[in-house]
């Protein structure tokens, strides 16, 4: 992946990786189906879920926007954003992201997402959050960290 100078190098985009990680929990579903809760459960579990993460993800994206930054992390930042969701936790597209995930992990009703999620959620500490963080410090400096000591990085 290119990386732009005004940008943090994360090692691919999010969705990408969640989606990566939804193929392969869906294969191993394939492979040897695991049910996590029985089926009416899994889709009323699941549906909160989605709804809630979807709110969460439009909500952030719509404070990112209004703040005039760029929500693609390839693309360089313009501002620290401390309104909406971002008052509650440093990365709530993240966390919507996850909860998306954790939706469609209880409507298809098997457990082989949860250890998925588990690498997944390695992987983008290391590979994005960790890299956006050492960016942002870089490119705001003090009023970054002071960001950092008032909200949690996620919840």
């Amino acid at each position: 992946m290119s990386q732009e100078p005004d940008s943090p190098g994360v090692i691919a985009l999010p969705p990408l990786l969640y989606g990566l990680a939804l193929a392969i929990g869906a294969l191993l579903r394939w492979i040897a189906r695991r049910p996590m809760v029985t089926e009416p459960t899994g889709y009323w579990i699941g549906g909160a879920l989605l709804v809630a993460g979807a709110a969460l993800a439009f909500w952030g994206r719509g404070v990112m926007d209004r703040a005039g930054t760029n929500v693609d992390p390839r693309k360089p930042t313009t501002a620290i954003v401390e309104a909406g969701p971002f008052r509650f936790t440093r990365n709530p597209l993240y966390v919507a992201m996850t909860i998306l995930y954790l939706g469609l992990a209880f409507c298809l009703n098997d457990i082989w997402f949860l250890p998925v999620l588990v690498v997944l959620l390695v992987v983008m500490h290391y590979g994005v959050v960790l890299r956006e963080e050492r960016y942002l410090e870089t490119k705001f400096g003090q009023p970054y960290r002071d960001y950092t000591q008032r909200v949690r990085r996620w919840l």
